[in-house]
């Protein structure tokens, strides 16, 4: 038995009081990973953002909203994992600047001012030592090349490249790449199938090796 952190849904970065940032990451990629795990016997731990999702019975769940909560709490729950599943999609950016009250309208554009957040799945990777690491790739373009520069970048044992048509979606489409550019599976259909795939890979190759 292995005990697997999944990362899953997706972050807001507030910009004031009442409006942020966000995608339309459902958490149901996160959702059909962590019951994939629980069928294979694994012990799961879930940090997630915003979600209307449920997570299934039998996983701990660690909510969050921003990113630096999402790096903060994974950080400490990796301590206590054998591997992280990043299938989050963490805010790239945040606003330099919070206003502290709701910014009004005035008739004039508004210029936002915008910084990179810390890359939850890098920042853990690089700390991995035995662990294992698989990152999620959703791309607009070039799909298998940026996943597989992500892998590298990132310090990750398996990549899992996705679409955009994957966010908010009951449906997804996936490949499964290693850091020499092996595909061990592609998998489409129901999130649930789908994971149950990805969770079978990551089996064979990372914790029954």
């Amino acid at each position: 038995m292995a005990r697997i952190l999944i990362t899953s849904g997706p972050t807001r970065q507030y910009l004031d009081p009442v409006r942020y940032l966000t995608n339309a990451s459902s958490g149901r990629m996160g959702a059909g990973l962590a019951a994939a795990a629980l069928e294979l016997g694994h012990e799961v731990m879930v940090v997630s953002g915003p979600v209307d999702v449920r997570y299934p019975d039998g996983c701990r769940v660690v909510p969050v909203v921003s990113t630096e909560e999402m790096l903060e709490a994974a950080r400490h729950e990796f301590d206590q994992a054998d591997g992280l599943i990043g299938a989050a999609a963490p805010c790239d950016y945040r606003p330099k600047l919070v206003a502290e009250q709701k910014i009004a309208k005035t008739g004039e554009p508004l210029e936002l001012r915008l910084v990179e957040t810390e890359d939850v799945v890098a920042t853990l990777a690089a700390d991995k030592g035995r662990r294992w690491v698989v990152g999620f790739a959703l791309e607009t373009e070039d799909h298998r090349l940026r996943a597989l520069a992500k892998l590298e970048r990132k310090h990750c044992d398996l990549m899992v490249s996705n679409g955009a048509e994957a966010m908010h979606a009951h449906t997804n489409d996936v490949e499964v790449l290693t850091p020499d550019g092996q595909t061990l599976g592609q998998f489409a259909g129901p999130k649930a199938d789908v994971a149950r795939g990805i969770l079978g890979v990551i089996q064979d190759r990372l914790i029954d090796a």
